[in-house]
This record gives structure tokens, C-alpha cells and sequence, in this order.
């Protein structure tokens, strides 16, 4: 045998777990899957701002360990979106009001850009494509379907990252936006809310079927900044859920 398959061999057995035990790599996945599960459902307000995350309670949910739980509850506190109280206990993160601001402006920033970068290369089947996907919110919103409507936003500002030939903008995109998607989650009950999304997005559309970057821009960018005019509505009706 080689040197180099023989060590191989020995790092294989010392990476080996103890019956009955779990490999630091499965640990991360279950950490992993836990926390984009909680995360999901913060982001979708299916876990409410102030929520007790009681660690007895998810090991339970999950069907797994302690350790995985408590590793996905300190990740989602470096998001910003678990807050831990000692003596008290961990709870879903209220939403940090200061902070929406800043994160209104990099969407604006990042995606403003993408849709004037767009406008000189989008073509018909850009165009298409975007509205094929327009037809989806349709579809959500005559269905009452509020996740399907978010889903279909998502998708649509996804497309326009890859269409303009740069994805990893939409994944910074994501990064920035969590605290906000909390709060366009409580928008969508508005009457007319959903309406008018599907206008500022035809908008968008439509600037990018006349390769027009100013108007592309100017429309993405009255389309992100819908947010701010109602966050203070939205902290006089739900107080508990901001800081």
C-alpha cells in the first residue's frame, strides 16, 4: 500500500464515529436544515417576532439532538434574526427599525444597477420570460395565495440578476434583505397591496422592452422604496414585533 493510500486509511478511521454517535459533518447538516427551516419561517412571519425558541421544543420538532439545534439558533443569531436573553431564554428577534433604512438603500443600489445594466441587453424573450412570471402573481392573487405571491416576487428579482448576467447580485440582494422581507410579509394583507406590485413590476418590464436604463431604474427604484412610507403604520400596529 502507498504512503499516500495508507494515510488516507488512517484519516478515514480517525474521522470515524463512535457507535452510536454523529460525525461532526452531520452535525453542520442537521445544524444546516434547522436553520434554514427557522429562518424560513422568521422570514415568512410563521414565527412571530418575540416567539420563544425553546431548544427542548425543536429537538423534538426535528427529531434530532440538542447540539444541531443550539449550532442553528447561534448562526440565525449572527443574521440578526434570533435574540438570546440569559436567564430568560431565546426568542425570534424583533425587527430592528434603525435598520431598514440602510437595507432599502443596498437593494436600491444592487438592483437598480441590474435593471439599467438589463435595459441595454434585455430582448423580447427577456421581456417574455418576465412576464410569464407576472402571470404567476396573477395566479397567486386571484387565489388569495400570499406565500405563492411572495414565491412569484421572489422569483421575479431572481430573473432579473440572472438575465442581466451577474446571479450573485440577487444572493448579496438576499443577504441584505431579511429584515425587510419580514416586513413586506405584513404588507400583503393590505387590500390593493398585491395590486400594486404587479403594476410596479409591469413597469419594470415595460421600461426594459424599450431599453430604457433611466426608466428601468427610476421604476425599480420607486418599486423598493414602497416599504418605507409603511414602516411606521406598521410599527404603530404591531409595536411587540419592532425595537
Amino acid at each position: 500500500m502507498s504512503e499516500i493510500a495508507r494515510d488516507a486509511g488512517d484519516d478515514r478511521g480517525r474521522r470515524r464515529p463512535q457507535r452510536g454517535g454523529v460525525s461532526p459533518a452531520g452535525r453542520s447538516t442537521a445544524a444546516s436544515l434547522v436553520q434554514d427551516e427557522l429562518r424560513r419561517a422568521i422570514l415568512a412571519m410563521q414565527l412571530e417576532p418575540g416567539a420563544p425558541l425553546v431548544e427542548k421544543d425543536l429537538t423534538a420538532r426535528f427529531g434530532i439532538s440538542r447540539t444541531p439545534v443550539r449550532e442553528a439558533l447561534i448562526r440565525l443569531k449572527e443574521e440578526g434574526l434570533v435574540e438570546v436573553f440569559p436567564q430568560a431564554g431565546t426568542f425570534v428577534a424583533r425587527i430592528p427599525t434603525g435598520a431598514i433604512p440602510e437595507a432599502v438603500f443596498i437593494r436600491q443600489a444592487l438592483e437598480c444597477a441590474t435593471v439599467e445594466l438589463l435595459a441595454g441587453i434585455a430582448t423580447r424573450a427577456t421581456a417574455s420570460g418576465l412576464e410569464a412570471i407576472i402571470a404567476r402573481h396573477r395566479e397567486a392573487l386571484d387565489a388569495g395565495d400570499q406565500e405563492g405571491f411572495h414565491l412569484a416576487d421572489e422569483e421575479f428579482h431572481e430573473a432579473l440578476a440572472f438575465a442581466a448576467g451577474y446571479p450573485g447580485i440577487w444572493k448579496i440582494a438576499q443577504a441584505a434583505k431579511g429584515q425587510i422581507d419580514r416586513c413586506r410579509r405584513m404588507t400583503l394583507p393590505v387590500p390593493g397591496r398585491m395590486e400594486m406590485v404587479i403594476r410596479e413590476h409591469l413597469s419594470i418590464v415595460d421600461a426594459l422592452r424599450r431599453q430604457d436604463a433611466p426608466a428601468a431604474g427610476a421604476a425599480m427604484r420607486q418599486h423598493l422604496g414602497t416599504l418605507l412610507p409603511d414602516l411606521l403604520r406598521l410599527q404603530a400596529e404591531h409595536p411587540d414585533y419592532f425595537v
